[in-house]
């Protein structure tokens, strides 16, 4: 049996040093968001309302109408949870339909769709089921063609973008059995050899491996002589030899998913498939997820949507005591929070969307929070629906209709839903992204005083920047609009429910916020980063402040453009008397709280103080590591790799 692939031994400050130089360094364009967690309501940057060119807008309805009749017509959601697989005729059909290049450039063969239409179908396909939205996400959003598109050269690009606007299905793959969000510990290894690069190494949670063509893969290059070294990205042909999918992988949803374990054993791949310069593979992963993160939401939306219909048709047929359960208020709160909540997640969607298609403004933390907030409340939706169904929504489709009712999957999406607040960033790895985007503009003025590694001269110099930096930032914290009551008046159109009393609500939350995060940077400095409770408040208090502002300008648009405003405006000013009451829960939560003593518990329980506290069950569980071992095996394990049929 062959050693395992050694794997980085990294101090939890060198991980850290990793995560920073990949991110992005630079503002060089306006955030909205970034803006908000300074104390700037910077409503101008988003109203009006950022619309597309009309011939992407025709080009996107088009597609759309032909992929909702093949969602209709093809796709059997209820096989594909029973067989647990996408049928190879569907995944046929969606290539034959141009899905697999609805982001590719035409040139490429691709449909060329916006942002905005991309999310758009994704939350269609995803509706159908959500297996297949993930499929197309993962290829697209993370996989081989974003990353070209982006970082790609042009040689790359005419090579690999044809094949994976028709005809290959991509996948990405970055996490390792013992590594997950921690990338300076990746042990993949690339070792250069001549013109090639020879990969060794073991990758887990491979979403589409199962059944991809070509993949894009993170991998260490050890440095040398002529070598830089440093994680990168290359782009691998699937069926290359030393590929191995070991396992197919099941989950609690998803189960139409081809997400497997991987292994790449004495791979041998060209230069030429190195994607940027050779560690430079986590920036192109951040980078990529950048706007790639909007595709989660996106299916979040669908999924919002449909548990609105399904709430909206079950509770005026079922009655209890003489009425529908609809109007007894204790279901009626649901139902008023899935329809306020829906609208705004789509708010948030379809601006952060606009906004990407237009790239006149950095959108990272728009994208992470629409990210972290949509499966958050996504989530909730859907257990409400299944709290509104009541036994029927814990019961399966499949068994409601074999004793003659509706087959309504919620407590499938509810499964579904669940790995959304998982993928592509935990809630809590969001939290810790946005945290430090959000204060980037106080460390770069005032980081210096709090690194224990700068000099006694260069702390001076950052006091210095940060005297006069504070001394024109904290006055402008102290009043604003939001205190002024005629403050954003074009909200309150005659006939029509009051949002200017929202975004002033808006515009002083933001500078509370702001204080706030100043006021903790000043209390624990350094030890700043390790008050994960506070700094998830402080995020989550964006997120619900941004909703609020999307929702608003989404309201003042439909009014405006179309014949629901009247609607919008009463959907608005629900969500945000929902999200104020969130919001001033969550300020108070800033300072009251329980986590110290939480660390003193987990101390305990790790310590086995509590042990005693497990006695009295069994452990059902079974045999084996926590972490599997990635050592090559003396049997090898058979492919299980799946290739698609052609019809």
């Amino acid at each position: 049996m062959s050693a395992p692939t050694p794997k980085p031994s990294v101090s939890e400050r060198e991980a850290r040093q990793v995560a920073e130089a990949a991110r992005e360094q630079d503002w060089r364009k306006p955030s909205f968001a970034k803006e908000l967690f300074l104390g700037r309501f910077r409503l101008d940057l988003i109203h009006p309302h950022p619309m597309p060119p009309d011939e992407d807008a025709q080009r996107g309805e088009e597609f759309l109408a032909k992929l909702r009749d093949f969602c209709e017509t093809k796709i059997d959601s209820a096989r594909i949870e029973r067989e647990a697989k996408i049928p190879d005729e569907v995944l046929n059909g969606l290539k034959e339909l141009g899905a697999l290049g609805m982001k590719i450039d035409t040139k490429y063969g691709g449909l060329g769709l916006t942002q905005v239409y991309y999310n758009k179908a994704l939350a269609l396909a995803g509706s159908a089921n959500p297996a297949i939205g993930a499929l197309l996400s993962a290829h697209q959003s993370i996989g081989v063609p974003q990353p070209l598109k982006i970082f790609g050269t042009q040689e790359q690009k005419d090579a690999f973008l044809p094949r994976c606007a028709r005809t290959d299905i991509t996948a990405f793959l970055l996490t390792e059995p013992d590594v997950g969000s921690d990338p300076a510990r990746l042990a993949t290894l690339a070792v250069p050899d001549g013109d090639d690069y020879i990969l060794d190494g073991v990758k887990l949670w491979t979403t589409n491996g199962v059944v991809a063509d070509l993949l894009v893969v993170m991998a260490r290059v050890p440095k040398s002589e002529g070598h830089k070294g440093g994680i990168t990205a290359f782009v691998v042909e699937a069926a290359s030899e030393g590929v191995t999918v070991e396992n197919r992988n099941a989950f609690m949803g998803l189960r139409g998913l081809e997400n497997g374990v991987t292994r790449f054993h004495q791979v041998r791949v060209p230069a030429a498939n190195r994607i940027g310069q050779e560690g430079a593979g986590l920036k192109i992963a951040l980078t990529t997820l950048n706007t790639g993160r909007l595709s989660l939401p996106a299916m979040c939306v669908g999924a919002g949507k449909w548990c609105l219909k399904i709430a909206r048709e079950w509770s005026a047929a079922r009655e209890q005591w003489g009425k529908p359960v609809a109007f007894h208020e204790a279901v009626g709160a649901k139902i008023s929070f899935i329809a306020a909540t829906t609208f705004a997640l789509e708010a948030v969607l379809d601006l952060s969307s606009q906004m990407a298609d237009e790239d006149r403004n950095d959108i990272r933390i728009e994208a992470a929070l629409a990210k972290l907030y949509g499966s958050e409340m996504a989530w909730l939706m859907a257990d409400e629906l299944v709290q509104i169904r009541g036994g029927r929504g814990f019961e399966t489709a499949e068994s409601l209709a074999a004793r003659g009712e509706r087959a309504v999957p919620a407590e499938q999406v509810l499964r579904d839903l669940r790995i959304n607040r998982i993928f592509e960033g935990s809630t809590e790895i969001m939290h810790l992204l946005i945290a430090r985007e959000a204060v980037d503009a106080h460390l770069k003025v005032a980081g210096d005083l709090i690194d224990p590694d700068k000099t006694l001269s260069d702390k001076a110099r950052a006091g210095a920047r940060a005297g006069g930096f504070y001394a024109r930032w904290l006055p402008k914290l102290v009043t604003g609009p939001g205190q002024l009551p005629r403050s954003y008046a074009e909200f309150h159109p005659t006939g029509h429910a009051d949002l200017s009393g929202h975004l002033r609500y808006v515009e002083r939350g933001a500078r509370k916020l702001a204080r706030s995060t100043f006021y903790a940077m000043s209390r624990w400095q350094g030890k700043m980063e390790t008050k994960q409770g506070f700094l998830g408040r402080v995020v989550d208090i964006g997120a619900e402040l941004f909703a609020m502002s999307a929702a608003c300008v989404r309201a003042e648009l439909l009014r405006t453009t179309e014949e629901h405003g009247r609607e919008a405006y009463q959907l608005a000013d629900v969500f945000c008397r929902q999200a104020r009451i969130r919001t001033d829960e969550l300020f108070d939560r800033l300072w009251t709280n329980t986590d110290d003593v939480d660390r003193k518990v987990v101390k305990g329980v790790l310590s086995g103080t509590y042990t005693w506290l497990e006695s009295g069950v069994v452990d059902p569980s079974g045999d084996g590591p926590w972490i599997a071992d990635t050592k090559l095996p003396d049997t090898p394990r058979p492919d299980v790799r799946r290739v698609i049929k052609e019809g």
